[in-house]
């Protein structure tokens, strides 16, 4: 799920989402190595937890000198974000080489952490290539965004949850499939869809990187309860991310569209893990993720 703002308008111009979007993830540096991460302006409950990623990200590599580039990070949920308040994020810088440079950061609010994330940085170098090869999908320019999906099943919401759930995003998703929020079959573990920020923004490949992260934790631990017929509005279904890992391959543009490409192979003890692919449209792999979460159907 994204961040949760109920006070936006819903003819809120795209560029002023994903402005707000850029703000969110711009950390302000508080002391050497210590940043604070802004809160989402009208947030309730948790924190998104992309956000957490995407902020300790950026502290990583405001730490970190050019030419090197993040290309890899490995991050651990430990407990719940409040929106009520900042998070502050601290780096330790474990080592500087040549080639290669690696940090750590700690999320904390209130005194107590939230997230550790690793973060590996490499200078450009070349070398040999080979990747995968993109799924065969519709085009993002036939399909239907997630928003006029969701607007076509409004009446089987819950009226208490349709403000959260047709709330303006700064991410425009186009599912290659639709989906059946009120009514979930079981399905094969496997989603693809094209998504990218609503608007451009700036040329820093840090920033675009930083979308990414963002972006990259909205269809993982969903894939993982798909064969099960369930999801996040499932009565009594409990879930929650508690590891996320991102390995940037390839430069790329966030305000381009980007096909995320998921797959649940295992699930159990409470446990779902996922993989995700993430191609540009002319078919270059750009970025691999992996993540496995909470899936917990409560008695």
């Amino acid at each position: 799920m994204s961040p949760v703002d109920l006070n936006t308008p819903p003819d809120t111009p795209p560029a002023e989402l994903a402005a707000g979007l850029v703000a969110l993830l711009d950390v302000e540096q508080i002391d050497t190595d210590l940043f604070r991460g802004a809160r989402q302006p009208g947030g309730e409950g948790r924190v998104f937890g992309g956000q957490v990623i995407a902020q300790a990200l950026q502290a990583a590599q405001r730490s970190t000198d050019v030419p090197k580039q993040a290309h890899s990070l490995h991050a651990y949920f430990m407990r719940p974000g409040s929106e009520e308040h900042p998070i502050i994020y601290r780096v330790v810088r474990d080592f500087d080489g040549r080639s290669f440079a690696t940090r750590r950061v700690i999320a904390s609010q209130q005194g107590q952490p939230i997230l550790n994330m690793a973060a590996s940085f490499q200078a450009p170098e070349e070398g040999l290539s080979h990747q995968d090869a993109m799924s065969d999908v519709p085009p993002p320019e036939t399909l239907r965004s997630e928003r006029e999906l969701r607007l076509e099943q409004i009446d089987r919401v819950p009226e208490r949850t349709r403000r959260f759930f047709l709330r303006p995003r700064p991410i425009e998703i186009r599912p290659t499939k639709p989906r059946n929020w009120d009514a979930p079959v079981r399905t094969e573990p496997s989603q693809s869809s094209w998504f990218r920020i609503c608007a451009p923004i700036a040329d820093d490949p840090t920033l675009h990187r930083a979308v990414l992260a963002y972006a990259s934790d909205m269809s993982l631990l969903g894939t993982a309860m798909l064969p099960h017929g369930v999801n996040w509005t499932t009565h009594k279904m409990q879930n929650a991310s508690l590891d996320h890992a991102v390995w940037f391959h390839e430069p790329f543009r966030a305000d381009e569209w980007l096909l995320y490409d998921c797959d649940s192979p295992w699930a159990g003890h409470a446990r779902g893990f996922n993989r995700g692919r993430i191609f540009t449209a002319d078919g270059r792999l750009v970025a691999s993720t992996a993540q496995e979460g909470l899936m917990r159907l409560r008695d």
